[in-house]
């Protein structure tokens, strides 16, 4: 096994990039829920409004295996996708925190919950419940480049599962 790396940055040209980082990502989190099924990992996106977030999220749902439309979770909180890599079931809840007023808004919603449950939780804008969250694996920060579709995606393992995650992408 190789050096395990605590953060990949890639600077993306165009949408197809985005996909494909998003796509390795997504990969990368399969091998790990293949090799343990009851994991979960706590994944943060950051980054202003427009940096390509739920853009980020959309391909990595759909790098999981679900194949309908990934929407943004901006009014209902989260979305979740129930999927299956091979016989292994597994849930990715996908939050939106954009809207709340209150950081202990998405536990009185009961979201807690989900974040013991087999997959992953990825968190827009988790800054707007700060200290009321778990800890993060992995956190990733987008910024939007000079062009429309350009963007700088920061990849952040902030745990040992995080850190496995960053092995298997750079393998």
């Amino acid at each position: 096994m190789g050096k395990t790396q605590a953060s990949i940055e890639r600077y993306c040209r165009q949408e197809a990039e985005t996909a494909s980082l998003a796509k390795d990502f997504a990969a990368a989190i399969s091998q790990l829920l293949n090799k343990t099924p009851n994991a979960h990992l706590n994944i943060s996106l950051k980054g202003d409004l427009g940096a390509g977030k739920t853009t980020f999220a959309r391909y990595l749902i759909q790098g999981m295996g679900h194949e309908g439309k990934v929407k943004s979770p901006t009014y209902t909180l989260c979305e979740p996708y129930p999927l299956q890599l091979n016989k292994i079931a597994f849930t990715a809840h996908h939050f939106d925190l954009y809207r709340m007023k209150d950081p202990l808004e998405w536990q009185e919603a009961g979201f807690g919950e989900y974040f013991d449950v087999p997959g992953f939780c990825l968190i827009e804008w988790p800054e707007k419940a700060e200290g009321t969250l778990p800890a993060f694996d992995i956190q990733i920060a987008l910024s939007a480049g000079a062009q429309d579709d350009e963007r700088n995606i920061q990849i952040n393992a902030m745990s040992a599962l995080g850190q496995s995650i960053l092995a298997a992408m750079n393998k």
